[in-house]
């Protein structure tokens, strides 16, 4: 496999498209369309990696409950159960970034990092964007009243039992990551 260029094709805020030629293994030309966050013209020309969000997985230590929201999303015309995120301003470190997102997001405060994934891709068949996965202890009351204008979010904080009983039902749309870690803490608790 050989990149041959790399196009932007939008000029938008916080997402653009790019264009690639390529050459696959058999040496045929090919052509790909991705999204990226990169500011610069060739996103590919990456010096390390640095996540652009981050992705909070809290327990909220109190009730021993994991916290998840349910935000409406655009691109799916309804809600969707996930966790908090956001992305890392610049400047910020990934904890930096996860205190400030799950505060926005559902007024909780964070208490401790447990602990925090590299740089990770949840479809890079589409997208070149990149995440850190920060789990959290956290406290407080849930609210929403310090979203976004363009956030509507409602705060849900789950049991073992509980997040067992939504995992399966097919009338919910979940964020990947957020299925797989609901997942394991119904069957595992912890997180």
């Amino acid at each position: 496999m050989k990149i041959n260029t790399v196009k932007k094709i939008t000029n938008c805020k916080h997402l653009n498209l790019f264009s690639i030629s390529y050459k696959d293994r058999i040496n045929s030309e090919k052509e790909w369309i991705f999204a990226s966050r990169s500011k610069k013209l060739n996103p590919l020309e990456n010096e390390g990696i640095s996540p652009d969000a981050v992705v909070i997985v809290p327990l909220h230590k109190p009730g021993g409950k994991i916290v998840i929201i349910k935000e409406f999303r655009v691109a799916l015309a309804g809600w969707q159960y996930g966790f908090p995120a956001g992305l890392v301003d610049r400047g910020e470190t990934i904890e930096q970034a996860g205190k400030r997102e799950l505060f926005e997001e559902t007024g909780l405060t964070l208490t401790k990092v447990l602990k925090k994934s590299p740089a990770i891709y949840s479809s890079s068949g589409l997208t070149d964007e990149s995440v850190s996965l920060l789990f959290v202890e956290c406290e407080g009351r849930p609210t929403n009243r310090f979203n976004e204008p363009s956030e509507d979010i409602e705060t849900l904080m789950l049991s073992k039992e509980q997040a067992a009983d939504i995992l399966y039902d097919n009338k919910i749309k979940f964020d990947v990551k957020s299925w797989i870690v609901l997942n394991a803490f119904a069957n595992y608790g912890g997180i």
